[in-house]
């Protein structure tokens, strides 16, 4: 009896530890291996900061909205700003590094977007430090630091401020600024980006307890053009822990007329803000975003993944902008820093589900840059309005000439109507729809109107274009384009009824017209000379989601068991699965969706904190088109929420049977609860 009470507690106590292993907001890195290590990344959805397995160092801080022309493709890219949080420490004169540590770990708290990294320093000290994008700053970041000495021990402590290589006419300043109650050290750099096009600026100083006059003192150190300091020397004695922290501000002329003064007000601001109040406001506004959440009850390591996909979607956007994220969001320089159709289609949605109000800033960057596709279209010979593949400051084609996607994955116009579309449903706001919405829709579906090639009935041909599956170059109807064409059309007739506005009779006779073809068994025909071979990714499937032109449950189950078997394995996109994922939970099987689900992400996870790579066995994350699409496949698919001309409304859906419960919360501008069981 004895044996069999023991068996069972340790097989409890064993169950226990396996589901506090995967905290469902703290991603732990206990080990930390530089040659195998992807950084994660904090951001506010205008500064990215992404972490480095050296301690004290961080490995990029990218900016939203700052693009030069450089080195790759001969179109604009976007720039590393300068490193304003690298920092060295040294204790009784010995400089720390990996080498020289022991007991690193790092961890990201996800419900406050914090980094944290702590160490000890032989039996001389315990160093802990914390860095975070404010939220509540959009261009200003905080690092904690804390240093608990086990033995009386004598630190300096530098703020280095570096300069990217692709920068030039690096000029770096120090200034201190004293008032009765503070001094102030600003450690400053601007330089130009390559072309001299844009003004990179950024600031910092540090933050300090001890009441004025009792400060270290600070002292400056120029080392070079690309690289300065300021640095300051204390006592601490056994048993005592030392706090001071590092606030700065990075800003371009992208963001603001005068960045260079801008960047040293704003680093003001936050000093004499200070850091506790920094720390409570930013952690206030991710309690906010946090109210409209995913939570799985039954799957401790779903839960964790969920929350890392939605806080990157989170950290890489944001609310009152114009700016709309690129498929590696703010983790580095990635696709250039490049919008497509990945914001529009595969990221935007699970946005305007949960936080309309960030989602409007997507829509918002793509408003601001329709005259710049209506030019576009008419370089190319047809009305309306022609969005690039790739876009980035101005709106311009940015896509490198050798890939065909710039000139003919044309698709893209109807994602960013379809986007616009969905905006309305979402929040009916018809003045909205009036002015922003309805300039969108319109110009896109002309474009549809003047793209078909009029060949008789049924026959409005859009020929040589690049397919959603972009495997398949310069074909003739492919599904998702000519479905996703049909769609543009019938949104921007039904908005003209909705704003008493005159429809263009020949957009329903376009959309009416323009066909889907089919194998002799039924099967949607991905492409007129489509003749079964490998696809890249989702095409075909996405008719039945988002687009909604084939609604019958048979043909649906049709497609999707013709071409879950035309996706190898390897070199596909994460987001393919995440519809099969999406439409096998709307036709009720739960465990076939949840193979998907997982089959999504979970072999494109890299260490230490499971960032995700565009494909399986990929190295380039943080990979945010992949996570909008999972995200898709939770709140559209087991959630079974639908976006519908009259609102956000839920239809039939099945979760895994190994999941208890489902619940989404802050859905819609009512921010509604669902409870899926």
């Amino acid at each position: 009896m004895n044996k069999l009470y023991v068996f069972i507690l340790s097989f409890i106590l064993f169950g226990v530890r396996s589901i506090l292993a995967q905290d469902p907001w703290i991603i732990k890195a206990d080990k930390i291996d530089p040659a195998n290590y992807y950084g994660i990344t904090v951001a506010n959805g205008m500064i990215g900061i992404v972490s480095s397995p050296e301690p004290f160092k961080v490995k990029n801080v990218v900016l939203a909205g700052a693009y030069d022309l450089y080195g790759r493709g001969r179109v604009s890219n976007f720039l590393n700003s300068f490193n304003l949080l690298n920092m060295y420490l040294e204790i009784d004169g010995k400089r720390i590094d990996s080498k020289n540590i022991s007991n690193f770990k790092q961890e990201l708290d996800m419900q406050h977007a914090v980094f944290t990294a702590s160490f000890d320093y032989s039996d001389a000290a315990t160093v802990k430090y914390t860095y975070y994008s404010l939220r509540q700053l959009p261009f200003t970041v905080l690092m904690d630091i804390s240093i608990t000495a086990k033995k009386a021990i004598n630190i300096t402590s530098a703020s280095i401020m570096e300069a990217p290589d692709a920068l030039k006419d690096v000029q770096n300043y120090y200034n201190e600024i004293d008032r009765p109650h503070v001094t102030i050290s600003l450690l400053t750099s601007t330089a130009r980006s390559p072309t001299g096009k844009l003004q990179l600026c950024a600031s910092n100083t540090f933050l300090f307890n001890e009441i004025h006059g009792s400060e270290p003192k600070v002292i400056h150190e120029m080392w070079d053009n690309n690289m300065h300091l300021m640095k300051f020397s204390k006592a601490i004695a056994a048993g005592q822990t030392y706090n001071y922290a590092v606030a700065g501000s990075s800003i371009t002329s992208a963001h603001d007329a005068d960045p260079l003064n801008q960047a040293e007000r704003l680093t003001m601001f936050a000093k004499l803000e200070g850091r506790d109040r920094l720390v409570k406001f930013h952690e206030q506004a991710w309690n906010e975003l946090w109210k409209s959440d995913i939570k799985i009850e039954g799957d401790a390591q779903a839960q964790q993944d969920v929350h890392s996909m939605l806080y990157h979607l989170y950290s890489f956007s944001r609310e009152g902008t114009a700016y709309s994220p690129s498929p590696m969001g703010l983790s580095g320089l990635g696709y250039n820093g490049h919008v497509f159709w990945d914001a529009d289609l595969w990221m935007y949605p699970a946005l305007l589900v949960l936080h309309p109000e960030i989602a409007k800033s997507l829509v918002e960057y793509r408003f601001q840059r329709l005259s710049v596709a209506k030019q576009n279209a008419f370089s190319h010979g047809y009305k309306g309005a022609m969005f690039p593949w790739e876009s980035a400051d101005s709106g311009v084609e940015e896509t490198p000439v050798w890939a065909l996607s710039g000139p003919f994955e044309h698709h893209i116009t109807a994602c960013v109507a379809l986007a616009a579309w969905n905006y309305y449903c979402v929040t009916q706001d018809k003045q909205w729809l009036l002015e922003k919405g309805w300039p969108l829709l319109s110009a896109t579906a002309d474009f549809w109107a003047s793209r078909v090639e009029r060949n008789g009935p049924g026959h409005y041909a859009i020929k040589d274009v690049v397919a959603a599956d972009e495997w398949a170059e310069n074909v003739d109807n492919d599904a998702f384009t000519n479905a996703a064409a049909k769609a543009n059309l019938q949104y921007a007739t039904e908005a003209a009824k909705i704003l008493g506005l005159k429809v263009d009779a020949d957009w329903e006779v376009v959309a009416q017209n323009i066909p889907i073809s089919k194998f002799p068994d039924g099967v949607t025909k991905e492409f007129d000379s489509y003749k079964g071979e490998g696809i890249k990714q989702a095409d075909v499937n996405l008719l039945a989601y988002p687009l909604k032109i084939i609604t019958d449950p048979a043909q649906i189950k049709k497609d999707l068991e013709y071409y879950e078997t035309r996706v190898p394995n390897e070199g596909t996109p994460a987001m393919t699965q995440g519809i099969f994922t999406l439409l096998y939970a709307r036709l009720g099987n739960g465990d076939k969706a949840y193979h998907f689900f997982k089959d999504a992400y979970e072999p494109n996870l890299n260490p230490p904190f499971r960032v995700i790579a565009e494909t399986k066995g990929g190295t380039n994350p943080y990979f945010a088109t992949g996570a909008g699409g999972i995200l898709q496949s939770l709140l559209m698919g087991f959630g079974g929420l639908d976006i519908t001309p009259k609102g956000i409304e839920q239809v039939k859906s099945k979760i895994p049977s190994n999941w208890k419960t489902l619940t989404i919360t802050g859905v819609g501008v009512e921010k509604k609860t669902y409870v899926i069981k």
